[in-house]
């Protein structure tokens, strides 16, 4: 038994070496047939002495069952956000403050700006114990078995430190590429960016999945204990790597203004070199003493500052101009372009809004433009490069038929939108449907695009009314679906039943009738029978109404198909007439906004209820925000709260304000 716990702690030894030296330093001194036969031989002396096994030995980095849910784990010290600057002038202002208050010149750190998901890891005695998500800052969400499985991660340190350090989780460019390419291949939905792969992989309930996601860390900043013993941020950043922990080697410690903004310059122009992606520069005060003496808003240090790059811009080359049909039967130009990464994604395609645009920026078919993603998200044209033409470029004109279904096209004065007026267009009528059960209409949860798709290709889906007629038997002629995912799209459907009247109006996709004017037509109409006989006047004496609107619902109403269609869904159950309610004015006067994660029912239901007792419901906080419910993952909206001094409920919280009301809400 001695001799097989001395083979068993000196193998962990080697493996934590060899793991350091190929994760963290990219330097490996053994073969992988080597390490694998290092690491067979202790899973197999751990299989004949379980007693021996430990939490921190390297077999135990996947060893956990799937979650239920995520506990929530309370920061010992908040992780605030960094306040932003997005130009030279707002940093200078920044050092200004800082130097001003200092009463002398100040040093400071200059990281790179990863661009992940922040994270809290806690060592006991130098074993790693517990890792949580940011969070709003305060309470964050426990993922230890996630982070157990990223092999840059040591699940013991090189010194029996208990100690709580700070990182960025991320997902390599090549690695991101790959992991998209794979999930396309077994017909999975792909993610947007390096960052949402990174968060969505740490947020897998399943540890198991979660290890098979090609997810990396460094780590930037101790906890305040140790800021006596380590007095700047340059010390902190040695020590951790001094740990065994993986330290960004790209930092700076800068010692006059000018030095800083040479290192942003020279970064702004090598961050596509990085196989990472990064959105700015962290300028930080590097001394703790100071740090301490500046000290903290409610939101944010003042001794630290975000540097946000410009938009990264890229070029690539049109290879044509299709139009698009939208659910109103408004044409839109797409171009097509030749595949090009930018701001960690392949883009192929970039919308032009409108024939205007097009026009305005000399964007021609075979032309070099310049594109960005707009806040770093959608893909965007900003100008043409006439300079690279070769006299092959075709100009665009906007089709004089719809592409969809062959009917004239007409552009209204006015407008910058040519459309397609014929309601039965094929094209309109996809848009249409999936627009039905769209997140802000019914939210059927997995009726998006593709399946949407696969249900009118079927023959399945013509109108909204036929959602509801599926059977699971109808789903299983189709590719993809299962028992069990059929199932579940059945359900989902018929739970949508319960949504308010409010979502079905604005999920019909009548022009100009959005959410907030959907709810308000509801909520003065009460009933869509009611609602189909108001006249012009009657419509215009709804506070949200105007004389555009007001036409849109009656031009809408006017055709006999739609009148059959909302008859039939009323038919089918959906949007019942509700009974009067003599507590609509409980919370009359009041203004919410609602945040983060919520246990007993979703967001968008908690803000139907609110304003069912006669709040108004923000998207925003401010001033005259009444109270903010936040719960785990509030972020900014809690973060201005606190600023503002807006009284914030928890969920449970909420129940007993509206309980003392003689309000009852039942959790789901």
């Amino acid at each position: 038994m001695e001799e097989a716990k001395k083979r068993i702690e000196d193998l962990r030894r080697e493996i934590r070496e060899h793991d350091y030296r190929y994760y963290v330093l990219d330097d490996p001194i053994i073969s992988d047939a080597q390490y694998d036969a290092l690491m067979r031989e202790l899973m197999e002396l751990e299989e004949k002495y379980p007693q021996l096994v430990t939490a921190d030995s390297p077999t135990q980095r996947v060893g956990y069952a799937p979650s239920l849910g995520f506990e929530e784990v309370i920061h010992g010290e908040p992780l605030l956000s960094l306040g932003n600057a997005f130009s030279l002038e707002e940093l200078e202002a920044f050092q200004e403050r800082v130097e001003k208050q200092a009463g002398r010149p100040v040093t400071f750190a200059c990281e790179l700006k990863i661009d992940g998901l922040s994270v809290s890891l806690n060592y006991q005695d130098g074993v790693f114990v517990q890792g949580a998500t940011r969070g709003d800052g305060r309470t964050g969400e426990d993922v230890t078995a996630n982070l157990r499985t990223i092999r840059s991660l040591p699940l013991r340190l090189n010194e029996p430190r208990t100690i709580n350090v700070r990182g960025e989780v991320f997902i390599n460019r090549e690695d991101f590429l790959a992991f998209n390419e794979e999930r396309k291949r077994k017909g999975e939905s792909v993610f947007a960016n390096p960052r949402n792969a990174a968060a969505g992989s740490l947020r897998q309930l399943d540890p198991r999945l979660t290890a098979q996601r090609p997810l990396d860390i460094f780590l930037f900043a101790v906890d305040s204990r140790l800021h006596d013993e380590l007095k700047t941020q340059g010390e902190a950043l040695e020590y951790l790597r001094r740990l065994g922990l993986k330290v960004n080697p790209h930092y700076r410690i800068c010692r006059t203004f000018p030095e800083v903004l040479e290192f942003i310059r020279t970064w702004e122009e090598r961050r596509s070199s990085l196989p990472y992606e990064i959105d700015g520069i962290v300028i930080k005060v590097n001394e703790f003493a100071l740090q301490r003496a500046l000290g903290s808003t409610a939101r944010s240090p003042r001794w630290a500052i975000a540097y946000k790059f410009p938009a990264e811009q890229v070029i690539t080359r049109v290879r044509s101009i299709i139009v698009q049909v939208g659910r109103t039967g408004a044409l839109t130009p797409l171009a097509e372009l030749e595949p090009v990464t930018v701001a960690g994604s392949t883009v192929s395609r970039a919308t032009l809004h409108n024939e205007d645009i097009v026009k305005d920026r000399d964007i021609r078919i075979g032309d070099y433009v310049v594109l960005q993603k707009a806040g770093d998200v959608i893909p965007e044209i900003v100008r043409s490069l006439p300079e690279r033409r070769e006299g092959s470029e075709v100009i665009f004109k906007m089709p004089e038929h719809c592409p969809s279904c062959g009917e004239r096209v007409v552009r209204e004065p006015g407008e910058a939108v040519v459309r397609c007026v014929n309601n039965q267009c094929p094209a309109q009528r996809s848009e249409r449907l999936i627009h039905f059960a769209s997140k802000g209409a019914l939210d059927i949860e997995g009726l998006g695009p593709a399946i949407v798709g696969q249900l009118v290709g079927a023959g399945l889906v013509r109108t909204p009314a036929d959602f509801y007629k599926l059977t699971k038997d109808d789903l299983l002629q189709l590719e993809r679906f299962g028992e069990k995912s059929a199932e579940n799209l059945i359900t989902a459907i018929a739970a949508s039943k319960r949504q308010p009247m409010a979502r079905v109006l604005y999920g019909l996709g009548i022009r100009f009738v959005g959410e907030e004017v959907a709810r308000e037509v509801a909520q003065a109409a009460g009933s869509f029978q009611r609602l189909m006989q108001l006249g012009r006047e009657e419509l215009m004496e709804i506070p949200a109404v105007g004389e555009k609107i007001a036409q849109s619902i009656l031009d809408f109403f006017a055709v006999p198909e739609n009148r059959a269609l909302v008859q039939e869904l009323l038919d089918l159950g959906l949007a019942p007439e509700a009974e009067p309610q003599e507590r609509a004015d409980v919370l009359a006067g009041l203004t919410f906004v609602v945040t983060g994660r919520l246990e007993g029912f979703t967001r968008s239901e908690i803000e139907e209820f609110l304003r069912s007792l006669g709040a108004s419901v923000s998207s925003s906080v401010s001033r005259r925000t009444s109270f903010l419910v936040a719960g785990p993952g509030g972020g900014s909206k809690l973060d201005k709260a606190v600023e503002l001094g807006v009284p914030i409920l928890s969920e449970g919280e909420l129940l007993d304000f509206l309980a003392e009301r003689g309000v009852e809400l039942d959790q789901a």
